[in-house]
């Protein structure tokens, strides 16, 4: 089962290698990954997707990135309400009599065109990793020519739905 883990970390040098390394000796694969930093300049946050069928090793490696030096917090948000969101850049061949086809196929995605050449063109479109699976399997048959993903990044929604046999509740 993929899970999403969000660590909160001081923004300090070889604070991302010890903590894949962790990842790496506990031989889980990182599927996706992104740090970036966060609104406070000195903490930085990381958004890993691991596949763990194990909740025991699940547990245990939460427990152990927590006791990483530099570590501030560690959450396992796959079950709560979030908001997941990716990037991806894809260059497709794209003659001129194609064109306006290629791009009624990318429009309800949203995508931005960002480059436009003789033969390709390259789109930008953001949104779960779902939605750019679909972005990318309706474009392949036109021939990408080059493609680049960001991996995901997460976040726990502020209003969560708790589900009890009579009602949802916000709170």
């Amino acid at each position: 089962m993929k899970r999403i883990i969000t660590v909160t970390v001081l923004n300090q040098s070889g604070v991302l290698n010890r903590v894949t390394g962790l990842l790496m000796k506990r031989q889980f694969n990182i599927e996706s990954i992104t740090v970036g930093h966060s609104e406070q300049p000195q903490i930085s946050k990381m958004t890993f997707v691991v596949h763990v069928e194990d909740k025991q090793k699940l547990e245990q490696l939460l427990k152990q990135l927590q006791k990483q030096v530099d570590v501030l917090k560690v959450n396992d948000i796959t079950e709560k309400q979030i908001v997941v969101r990716e990037l991806a850049l894809v260059k497709v061949l794209s003659p001129p009599t194609l064109r306006a086809e290629i791009n009624s196929i990318v429009e309800p995605f949203r995508a931005a065109t960002i480059d436009t050449g003789k033969n390709v063109v390259t789109f930008q479109v953001t949104g779960s990793p779902e939605k750019i699976d679909a972005f990318i399997d309706l474009l392949k048959p036109y021939g990408i020519k080059d493609l680049t993903r960001t991996g995901v990044t997460a976040f726990v929604r502020e209003t969560q739905i708790v589900n009890s046999p009579q009602l949802s509740i916000l709170h």
